[in-house]
């Protein structure tokens, strides 16, 4: 790379993430350790404002900026970031703005991609923001439908009953949540099901998706990174007992696995797309032979996949980062 980059990083608060573990400090460090320069802020700090007026027959001028802190990162629990002071800055003004807060998937996070459309293509946004918006992780993977298990988005309840009648055993998930919450499987002879509807509808205006039960996921869920539309690497992740889903964080167990043909043909029809879509760093889900999600808000695994392989997937999105921002300069 020709020179330091100076990058901003929209995230949730640092200090209470799991160094471990969150893929957005590993993003972190090995752009430092590039030597690019670190600007550190939250969602609710940034502002858009118009510039002063200008004379008739001129376009006015957008300014986006955020309140934040240069921040220096390091592998140390309890000390693994440092602040500079508070300042405001222009976001137009840096090199790449990494946008990592996590979902849900929400009116606010919405806003948030208008935003920073604002400041593009002076600024690498990465993920790109108007694809993020458009790809929200349960309906993205629709467009691939010979990928996906049965599966359903729907209010109507007609609609869904026919489909447990049709598939008995079903997995239900809201359609904007992450990490698993609000996921539940209903068992041919649960009887729950009504109430689970009565419940999400009486609180929320969306519809929910409903996906045929794989019994595969009992040896795991695979999580696969896609660098630029290229498949770098994976981790399996196994429920724990008694638990349908596989989440590290609700109890998942983290596991070795390498890309099975199956996989390999997954990321070679979906690849094309993302990468048209600057959709830079994405981890799909994959259960059995099925693609069930398409990531592309805030994936992780790149820590847990760097634990079993030794692969430093955060080094080859920085080198596709760098070529974008430098097209012609090698990394």
């Amino acid at each position: 790379m020709a020179r330091s980059l100076k990058v901003a990083v929209q995230m949730d608060p640092i200090d209470s993430i799991n160094i471990d573990a969150d893929s957005t400090f590993a993003l972190m460090l090995e752009a430092q350790a590039r030597g690019h320069s670190l600007w550190h802020y939250e969602v609710r700090h940034m502002a858009l404002k118009e510039g002063a007026a200008r004379p008739a027959g001129t376009k006015r001028e957008e300014r986006l900026f955020a309140r934040g802190h240069a921040v220096t990162v390091a592998r140390q629990k309890g000390a693994h970031y440092s602040f500079g002071p508070m300042e405001t800055r222009d976001l137009g003004s840096m090199d790449v703005v990494l946008m990592r807060q996590d979902p849900p998937f929400d009116m606010a996070y919405i806003t948030a991609t208008h935003m920073l459309e604002h400041i593009q293509p002076g600024t690498l946004v990465v993920n790109d923001p108007a694809a993020v918006r458009n790809a929200p992780e349960k309906i993205m993977v629709t467009h691939f439908p010979h990928l996906m298990p049965p599966t359903l988005i729907t209010w109507d309840l007609e609609a869904i009953r026919a489909f447990r009648a049709e598939y008995k055993d079903i997995i239900v998930k809201p359609l904007y949540g992450n990490g698993g919450a609000g996921v539940f499987r209903i068992k041919p002879d649960d009887e729950n099901l009504a109430a689970l509807l009565e419940m999400h509808f009486a609180r929320s205006r969306e519809p929910l998706m409903f996906q045929r039960y794989e019994a595969a996921v009992r040896r795991g869920d695979k999580r696969i990174i896609l660098v630029d539309g290229e498949p770098a690497g994976a981790v399996n992740r196994v429920p724990a007992e008694g638990e349908a889903r596989s989440n590290m964080h609700v109890g998942g167990r983290a596991e070795k696995s390498p890309l099975t043909a199956r996989d390999l043909e997954i990321c070679a029809a979906i690849g094309p797309t993302l990468r048209d879509q600057g959709l830079i760093f994405v981890g799909i889900d994959v259960i059995g032979d099925y693609l069930t999600e398409i990531n592309v808000t805030s994936p992780t695994g790149l820590q847990e996949i760097a634990r079993f392989d030794g692969v430093r997937i955060e080094a080859a999105i920085w080198d596709r980062i760098e070529e974008k921002v430098e097209p012609g300069v090698a990394a």
